[in-house]
């Protein structure tokens, strides 16, 4: 078992993502210090960081490469407009809200 990454405290929602699409992609894994964040103050505060494990060290350099790919590509989040109704959206939306046509 190896560990992939470490998050911040603040990142708890991302660990939990990244480690449903790890699992996926058919990678074992599992999120160490999940819970310890209520903990906080009792232990220090590094302790307390989630950190996302692989079961399968084979799979570690392919498991690492999705977890850099998904996090560069959530750091890219340009504004486009709706081709079909004109609508301006935000980078992180993949279709318009307003008419439902996808992203080209």
């Amino acid at each position: 078992m190896k560990r992939l990454h470490v998050f911040s405290l603040q990142e708890r929602p991302l660990a939990l993502l990244l480690k449903e699409r790890l699992r996926y992609e058919g990678i074992d894994c599992l999120l160490r210090n999940e819970e310890l964040f209520s903990a906080l103050g009792e232990i220090p505060f590094l302790e307390c960081r989630p950190e996302l494990w692989i079961i399968d060290e084979e799979m570690l350099p392919r498991a690492r490469k999705l977890i850099e790919g998904w996090l560069r590509e959530d750091e890219v989040h340009e504004a486009w407009t709706c081709p079909a109704c004109g609508e301006k959206l935000e980078g992180q939306f993949d279709s318009c809200w307003k008419c439902g046509q996808e992203r080209g």
